[in-house]
């Protein structure tokens, strides 16, 4: 009896047209066990597949001692519908070192299948310790707070110029109201100037656009007399 098992940790696995359905796992399977009866001078003949696997229910849990990471994959019981039946769970085992290697079947109980695989891809976890992430986050979060500040405190500036100006027409609308007995329009302190801002406001727009308007320079011809 031979074991043939076939993962892949990133997608479903791909099914293969030629072999019979019924020797072959679901099409939502990441891993696949499948028990071979070799005879000598006989063609082989499957006598279970199993799936093991599939990508609804991974866990991950990063390993100390060797270093790397393990996958688990968990399946549907099987024989499914049996009272016996069993759930199936694959465990994979990427170890940390700089050479690559081919994933090793340790073994499988009936219940989880184990193996092992030696990638550098396992020591990515290693490979610096966050510091420089940290320390960009930190410079974005002080790159905020002071964004922040510099924000909030033109809004206070501008908040304390509009009470400002609250201020002057409630005082000055009372003075005018007490000393004067004025009454609507009279009651704006110093109501003259106020009338006087639309028409300096036209007067410097006017200069501006003067200003930067181009000047045409006169080129006819003509005579100076002497």
């Amino acid at each position: 009896m031979v074991d043939s098992l076939t993962f892949n940790i990133c997608d479903n696995l791909t099914i293969q047209g030629e072999v019979a359905e019924i020797d072959r796992c679901p099409s939502d399977t990441r891993v696949c066990l499948t028990k071979i009866n070799q005879k000598q001078e006989q063609e082989d003949r499957i006598v279970a597949v199993i799936p093991l696997g599939d990508g609804l229910n991974v866990n991950l849990t990063k390993l100390s001692s060797p270093t790397g990471l393990s996958i688990t994959m968990h399946g549907q019981p099987y024989p499914s519908g049996s009272d016996n039946a069993k759930d199936q769970t694959f465990n994979l085992k990427l170890i940390c070192d700089e050479n690559a290697s081919d994933p090793k079947f340790v073994s499988y109980d009936g219940s989880l299948a184990e193996v092992e695989w030696t990638n550098p891809a396992a020591c990515g976890s290693e490979v610096g310790d966050g510091s420089d992430n940290d320390s960009g986050n930190d410079g974005d979060s002080e790159g905020d707070e002071e964004e922040e500040s510099v924000g909030s405190g033109i809004g206070w500036f501008f908040l304390v110029i509009l009470l400002a100006f609250i201020a002057y027409f409630v005082l000055g609308a009372y003075h005018n109201y007490t000393t004067y007995g004025a009454t609507g329009m009279d009651l704006i302190p110093h109501r003259d100037f106020w009338q006087e801002v639309p028409y300096m406001m036209s007067d410097v727009v006017s200069h501006l656009c003067s200003s930067a308007r181009p000047r045409r320079s006169s080129n006819r011809g003509g005579y100076i007399a002497v």
